[in-house]
């Protein structure tokens, strides 16, 4: 009997009593509320609690409700101008105590320039101890002994950060992974040496190289490069799936986007079967993890320094570019309803309050604080009403996927003037046979099925849907040309305004010489 593994097994089953009664018996509302008077007493003392008068709100009757008056919704633009600079700038205690060591870079999937955000230590902390819960919810797997003592792969963001006098910034992977605990190292892969690499080609052919050396038990990472690793491994070492290289590969751990149009793909790269787990990791925390083995949700991290607050995703709170309007309703956990679309709001122990994020969620399971993850307020399309979510897009692919039996690697999505009205155009990455019009036609008719408003737009104001076929690679290579190959970036789902003829000037160039 492997003695390390019965150790770490040991430990786990006795740390996952209290964590399983947690997540099955303490109430989300009641939990988010002592986490709101949590985080409002630590920072009532900053210059921005200080404005916002969080001694008066803690004093207050109903603090959520007073809170919600009294301080006012911001997106990154509001935070950065009037707060966050100062902290980028050395100053303490601006919008959470002590001076901000680190900024996590961040720009999503459709932001031009980066975004500072705030990682503070306890922010730190947090994220460790949701971590942990994740690992420790994997004892209900019921894997041999011997499998707690295999690599995690995590493919992550440069450790190697850089200094800019007062504070470091980097990728949030890139920082949790230089402060990842002693008693994790000996597990985790690709190990310092590699993870300090800046460059994700080298990084990749590294990776590539020591693959052989490595008996992986669990990978970490978004699914597309998470997928171009493995395929190159498979390549490189002349097999047919990842299993003859890490037999024991039991576990993949996906998040930042939906894994369902990915998954036929892995399945072709596995010899044996492997259990996905979902997480939740955003810039600005650690928001919510895979914790029952059938739920169709993530638990949220209700009682870890993070405090939610949901938006109506409806045409009330955002305008057509899915930009919020002023004043917002806004609701708290215990006011949300399941299986309607709400863009997340977060106060977290790193100094945002009541900040934007820029995902949409629903709750498939309110007891829980069970979400989903549907897209992203900009990632939808609504020219003329259609209301297409994110959710849609990918249902619409992996139905395709299905009826043709044909692997689509990448796809994105796009409006256009269509003589007086308006249309849609799916550029999607496949190197299967396929028939565009055919692909069009069957797109059409799922989100017909998926979606009322579509179905009706598509009478009048939507005259036509349109595929393009191209090769996968391009994807990745319009990537690496605007600077953002490696894994905390995705290829956004829908492309408007200048994005579009960036993306048609590169698809001209590079299918035409």
């Amino acid at each position: 009997m492997p003695l390390l593994g019965s150790l770490i097994k040991s430990a786990y089953t006795l740390r996952n009593k209290p964590v399983e009664l947690k997540q099955q018996w303490v109430n989300p509302v009641k939990a988010q509320e002592k986490q709101l008077v949590k985080l409002l007493r630590k920072a009532q003392f900053t210059a921005f609690g200080e404005h916002y008068k969080f001694s008066e709100i803690l004093t207050a009757g109903n603090v959520a409700e007073a809170f919600r008056k009294m301080v006012p919704v911001h997106d990154y633009s509001k935070m950065y101008k009037r707060w966050w600079y100062r902290a980028l700038n050395g100053e303490p205690y601006v919008s959470w105590p002590g001076k901000v060591k680190y900024f996590a870079l961040s720009s999503g999937t459709s932001e031009a320039s980066s975004k500072y955000i705030p990682v503070t230590g306890d922010m730190l902390n947090s994220i460790k101890r949701a971590s942990v819960r994740q690992m420790v919810s994997m004892v209900r797997y019921d894997f041999p002994l011997d499998f707690y003592q295999k690599g995690m792969l995590m493919i992550g963001g440069s450790t190697h950060l850089q200094y800019n006098g007062t504070y470091y910034e980097g990728d949030l992977s890139g920082i949790t992974a230089a402060n990842i605990p002693f008693w994790f190292q000996h597990f985790y892969k690709p190990g310092k040496r590699i993870s300090k690499t800046s460059d994700w080609d080298t990084k990749l052919t590294e990776m590539v190289k020591k693959a052989h050396s490595w008996d992986i038990g669990v990978i970490v990472g978004v699914p597309a490069w998470v997928q171009i690793l493995m395929e190159k491994i498979i390549e490189y070492y002349q097999v047919k799936t990842i299993h003859d290289i890490w037999p024991n590969l039991s576990v993949y751990v996906h998040s930042g986007v939906s894994f369902k149009p990915y998954e036929k793909s892995f399945e072709k790269l596995f010899a044996k079967s492997v259990m996905y787990n979902e997480s939740y990791l955003a810039s600005e925390g650690y928001v919510a993890f895979q914790n029952r083995l059938c739920a169709t949700g993530m638990d949220m991290n209700v009682d870890n320094g993070i405090y939610f607050e949901f938006v109506p995703f409806n045409d009330d709170n955002f305008d057509e570019e899915g930009n919020l309007v002023e004043n917002p309703v806004t609701l708290t956990m215990a006011e949300v309803e399941e299986n309607k679309d709400y863009a997340l709001l977060m106060s977290t122990n790193a100094g945002a309050w009541r900040y934007l994020i820029g995902d949409v969620v629903k709750f498939t399971n309110k007891r829980f604080a069970e979400i989903q993850i549907t897209g992203r307020t900009k990632h939808f399309l609504s020219v003329v009403g259609e209301h297409l979510s994110q959710e849609n897009m990918n249902r619409a692919i992996e139905l395709l996927q299905d009826e043709l039996n044909i692997e689509i690697k990448e796809f994105t999505v796009m409006a256009f003037r269509h003589k007086s009205m308006f249309a849609h155009r799916w550029y999607i990455g496949t190197n299967a046979p396929l028939d565009p019009k055919l692909a069009a036609q069957k797109i059409d008719r799922f989100l017909k099925d998926l979606n009322d408003d579509y179905r009706v737009e598509r009478l009048e104001a939507l005259r036509d849907v349109v595929v393009e076929v191209v090769p996968p690679e391009l994807f990745l290579k319009y990537m690496e040309m605007k600077g953002k190959t490696g894994s905390a970036n995705k290829f956004p789902r829908v492309l408007k305004n200048e994005r579009i003829k960036e993306w048609e000037d590169f698809i001209h160039q590079n299918t035409t010489r």
